[in-house]
């Protein structure tokens, strides 16, 4: 059991609260990234005792199946999502099931609100750039969507040495987006063909995309940033209800595309992300715009498909 010290509120909390997650039965309580202080441990857990300082991912494994075994924790058919498949951490208090395979030591520099802002938004954007799309420095990244995954991934595309184009519809959220570390940027309300800009820019495109909205649109629009043989990495959810993604098959197999997928990461890669955030290569807490009440959250849920603010919100629930 950790008592949760501050929780992000996150566009995935939204999706789960418009009903995109069929496994959601109500009454239920949202969630899932967060950072806190062990309560209580079950008699099964050896790595932890009260009082350490936790994080979480917010896909966490099962510790026994063949992809845990592999160290794939993040697609452990047997996974728990804290704020989807049980309640999460809107709240005082959550439980984590396997907390030796699940839970992450904070250290001391990193504090807690940063902490939570990691859990859905930065590490996926880690993941998805370190691990799957290898990005190298030199390369040329383009991330669509300037929210809390996009910005993350910028950060932590610009660590790495890449270049980096942000693409938005709004000029606020690309200034910010320049300010921690957009090379450049395209409006593409503005635009009438931003991925066709941006192969003219990078002379044939870049070398990893990031679809960080989750639209058709902005699939599509990512899968044609791309120079030959380039990445696509989907982070931004896209639900049924948006229609089916008609992806450029032929551009595909022609420029030899790889496309990705990213879902969260790992509690045993977490070292390597805390370890850059330790040594301020990157810094999360510059993308925390505000931080509100529990008795804030609902509100606030309510309103994310309007994506009123700039960077990202953490709840503190003893504010």
């Amino acid at each position: 059991m950790i008592s949760v010290t501050a929780t992000g509120l996150c566009r995935s909390d939204w999706h789960g609260w418009m009903g995109h997650d069929p496994d959601i039965v109500l009454p239920h309580v949202p969630g899932h990234e967060l950072a806190g202080v062990v309560q209580a441990v079950g008699k099964s857990v050896k790595r932890w005792k009260v009082g350490d300082r936790v994080t979480v991912p917010f896909v966490c494994g099962c510790g026994s199946c063949e992809q845990c075994a592999a160290g794939d924790h993040q697609v452990c058919p047997h996974q728990t999502q804290p704020g989807f498949t049980h309640w999460g951490s809107f709240a005082e208090y959550v439980a984590i099931d396997f907390a030796d395979v699940n839970l992450v030591s904070l250290p001391d520099e990193i504090d807690d609100a940063t902490a939570a802002s990691l859990g859905c938004r930065f590490a996926t954007a880690f993941r998805g750039l370190i691990d799957q799309a290898r990005l190298r420095p030199g390369q040329t990244v383009a991330i669509y969507g300037c929210g809390g995954v996009g910005l993350s991934a910028i950060m932590i595309a610009k660590a790495v040495g890449a270049c980096v184009i942000a693409v938005d519809i709004d000029e606020e959220k690309l200034d910010f987006a320049r300010s921690v570390g957009a090379n450049f940027t395209w409006n593409s309300k503005t635009t009438t063909n931003v991925a066709a800009e941006i192969c003219e820019q990078t002379k044939g495109g870049v070398h990893v995309s990031v679809d960080a909205i989750g639209s058709p649109q902005s699939c599509i629009a990512s899968i044609e940033s791309l120079r030959k043989r380039g990445r696509h990495i989907q982070i931004g959810l896209m639900p049924d209800e948006q229609g089916a993604c008609n992806l450029p098959m032929s551009r595909i197999i022609a420029n030899e595309l790889e496309l990705y997928g990213s879902h969260g990461m790992q509690a045993h890669r977490y070292p390597a992300l805390l370890e850059m955030i330790r040594t301020k290569k990157v810094a999360p807490a510059k993308l925390i715009s505000q931080t509100i009440s529990l008795q804030e959250a609902s509100t606030a849920l309510s309103e994310m498909n309007t994506f009123p603010n700039v960077g990202i919100t953490i709840i503190n629930p003893h504010r």
